[in-house]
């Protein structure tokens, strides 16, 4: 089939974040450009994650602050009783949800995108059909893209219905606030959610499998973490065991299992319960055996840094995968950045993703975020590699704007190669962390060793000093 007789140059199957901004990128590229979405426009982050969990977070934010008479007082105000409505903080989500979606939709109509509304599957090599309301649509593309995104994952024994028992996915419409909530996994869902739930009033237990809470962040910033956003509310926590047993109901009843010993622990009896134990790939019936791909045993679809789809060691012509589908790190911003590194190879621009530099973030009150590696990860790699690692830290309560804003709980801290002063981890506990992190982010992407960074002047007073400040106390030996 020669290029002129495809129906597009390139076809992209789900339109989440990944496959909206590799469409925006291929229509700039000047690809003729498809989306098929079966579901809601946006996908996951859209619909069920980082759009309306950060609206919750925002509106729950605002009445932890404006309760906090401590805090409030210090800086010279004085507030009566802050009284707020669940069924208007639900709806300023649903009210985002339904603008950004609108957004998202109407800026591929602008650019000519086709929309094609169905179940896409790959029907053989460079063809996909599309199962729609109107039938079976079969299209030929001289690129196919698959960014199908992920789900929650239910572990076995628990009972999920929506109401008592729930997941992300249900959570961010905010429908009750139920006095007691027990969340299951204190990853970052676990932790926003729980930062939602305190602020409006809730009581919570949280339950981890892993013997620490946070078990993905830098291990000394979780245990600070800890204090800030556990230890000091309403929320009790069980560590090393598993909920073996979820029964919805009223009373929701919960059997906890010691992870070492599997013997039963205790039995609890709450309100509801949020099943935030991470997402599995979306990638079943997508037809990827009509081209002899098949997934990995979690499902996940196997890719090089190219994002092209890879068979026996070998990537599959003209096919590619980005995002949750790939595992290769389950955020909506580094699945939009692969779609455009996707793009960048189908058009003959060699181009590669640097995990490495894309930084992740919880919301919480305070934010955590981080880049690169952790401690242990980088101990891991100096073991390997033959040299010596160091960390430099600066705390936000030294930090003239953080106490401007009394908002002082924080720290930041670089983790960096002694010999070079290579940047390798960058992680931040405190107020605004989710905006400082890109600094590194980029600081880690352009290779720039903390000598150098050391010489870049910050404005004063903002709390972008903290990284300044750890910057020059780091200490090159070579």
């Amino acid at each position: 089939m020669s290029e002129t007789q495809f129906d597009y140059d390139l076809v992209i199957i789900g339109a989440g974040v990944g496959g909206h901004g590799a469409a925006l990128h291929a229509v700039k590229c000047g690809l003729k450009t498809a989306i098929v979405e079966a579901a809601d426009m946006g996908g996951t982050c859209v619909n069920r994650g980082c759009i309306p969990s950060k609206a919750l977070l925002a509106a729950s934010g605002k009445v932890r602050e404006m309760r906090d008479q401590k805090h409030l007082s210090e800086m010279g105000i004085n507030v009566g009783a802050v009284d707020f409505s669940r069924e208007a903080i639900a709806a300023h989500a649903t009210d985002l949800v339904n603008k950004i979606q609108s957004d998202l939709t109407n800026s591929l109509k602008r650019l000519n995108v086709d929309i094609i509304r169905g179940w896409g599957k790959i029907d053989g090599v460079q063809k996909v059909c599309v199962i729609g309301e109107d039938g079976v649509k079969n299209i030929t593309a001289k690129e196919i893209m698959i960014c199908t995104g992920s789900k929650p994952f239910v572990p076995p024994g628990i009972q999920v219905d929506g109401k008592t028992v729930f997941t992300s996915d249900d959570a961010v419409r905010l429908e009750t606030l139920p006095q007691w909530v027990a969340i299951i996994g204190s990853g970052y869902i676990g932790l926003e959610f729980s930062d939602v739930y305190t602020a409006l009033g809730c009581e919570i237990t949280m339950i981890e499998a892993l013997d620490d809470l946070m078990p993905g962040f830098d291990p000394e910033i979780a245990k600070l973490a800890k204090r800030a956003l556990i230890d000091s509310r309403d929320i009790e926590t069980y560590t090393g065991v598993f909920a073996t047993k979820v029964i919805p109901g009223s009373p929701v009843k919960i059997e906890l299992t010691d992870a070492k010993t599997k013997e039963v622990v205790e039995n609890l009896e709450v309100d509801a319960c949020l099943v935030a134990t991470g997402r599995v790939p979306a990638t079943k019936n997508l037809g990827l055996d009509a081209v002899g791909v098949e997934t990995d045993r979690r499902g996940f679809i196997e890719v090089n840094d190219k994002m092209q789809v890879i068979k026996d060691g070998q990537p599959v012509p003209h096919l590619w995968a980005v995002g949750d589908a790939t595992g290769k790190m389950m955020l909506a911003h580094a699945a939009s950045g692969q779609g455009v590194v996707a793009v960048e190879n189908m058009i003959g621009n060699a181009m590669t993703v640097d995990y490495a530099a894309i930084p992740a973030a919880a919301f919480t009150h305070p934010e955590i975020s981080y880049v690169g590696m952790s401690e242990p990860q980088a101990k891991e790699a100096a073991e390997k590699g033959g040299f010596e690692i160091a960390t430099a830290k600066t705390y936000f309560k030294g930090n003239s704007k953080a106490l401007a804003e009394k908002e002082t709980d924080g720290i930041a801290k670089i983790i960096y190669r002694k010999d070079t002063g290579e940047l390798l981890g960058v992680h931040i506990m405190g107020i605004h962390a989710s905006d400082l992190i890109q600094e590194a982010a980029n600081a880690i992407a352009e290779k720039k060793p903390v000598q150098e960074l050391a010489f870049n002047v910050h404005a004063h007073p903002t709390l972008s000093e903290v990284l300044d400040e750890a910057y020059k106390r780091a200490k090159v030996t070579a």
